[in-house]
């Protein structure tokens, strides 16, 4: 069964350490065996966080706090309008973790498509983007981690959230392109809550290689 726990929207979303410290627990009991393989999909209010790779010039450049995590990838920005979803997946061996990311990526977009928006890869760049062909907007950022068999943190996908964070820090740690929103994309507003159905659908659909049982879902708010 592959559980899909909706944690917080809106005005109900998840300061950043308090959903990296539930990763933690369900991160915990997934690679017990205690909980089944889950999806947490929340907001986050503003917030800044770094992976590993981050380097002191990316970093805000007005001294904003940043919150200094163990996934991969450089800094980016989470806030309201951005859904973020955190898979905790049990990957199937062996471990492939490149061909996870991209197994993200296709699924994010799957849910592109599915809002008439045609999402692409960029090569030697992960995460999502749009846009013509030497001038891709990124629209979805992809940061994992892997211990003991099971993922960590995710996806982040632009729905409807404001870009101006973004030009305070180098996002992901490129500078040549910019980001842009699924709302932009379209000229109309898309909510976070707009596309978990799509999210859901599209885990479901892809194949992804985890130990559960992929033609069962649970969904949990």
């Amino acid at each position: 069964m592959l559980d899909f726990v909706v944690a917080g929207l809106s005005a109900n979303s998840v300061p950043y350490v308090e959903g990296l410290e539930l990763q933690r627990a369900v991160h915990r009991s997934v690679a017990s065996g205690e909980k089944t393989d889950t999806v947490l999909l929340l907001e986050h209010p503003a917030v800044y966080t770094a992976g590993k790779r981050t380097l002191p010039e990316e970093r805000p450049v007005d001294d904003t706090p940043v919150i200094d995590v163990d996934r991969g990838g450089k800094i980016t920005w989470h806030g309201p309008g951005q859904l973020v979803g955190y898979p905790i997946l049990k990957l199937a061996e062996p471990i492939d973790v490149v061909g996870y990311v991209r197994q993200l990526e296709q699924i994010l977009i799957g849910v592109l498509t599915d809002f008439g928006i045609t999402g692409v890869r960029v090569d030697g760049r992960s995460g999502v983007w749009v846009g013509p062909a030497g001038r891709e907007e990124k629209i979805a950022a992809i940061g994992i981690r892997v211990s003991n068999g099971v993922t960590m943190h995710g996806f982040a996908l632009n729905c409807s959230n404001s870009l101006e964070p973004f030009t305070h820090i180098i996002a992901c740690g490129i500078k040549d392109a910019g980001v842009t929103t699924m709302s932009l994309a379209l000229g109309r507003a898309i909510e976070p809550r707009d596309v978990i159905a799509s999210v859901t659908a599209n885990f479901l659909q892809s194949g992804l290689q985890y130990s559960g049982l992929p033609n069962t879902v649970k969904v949990s708010a």
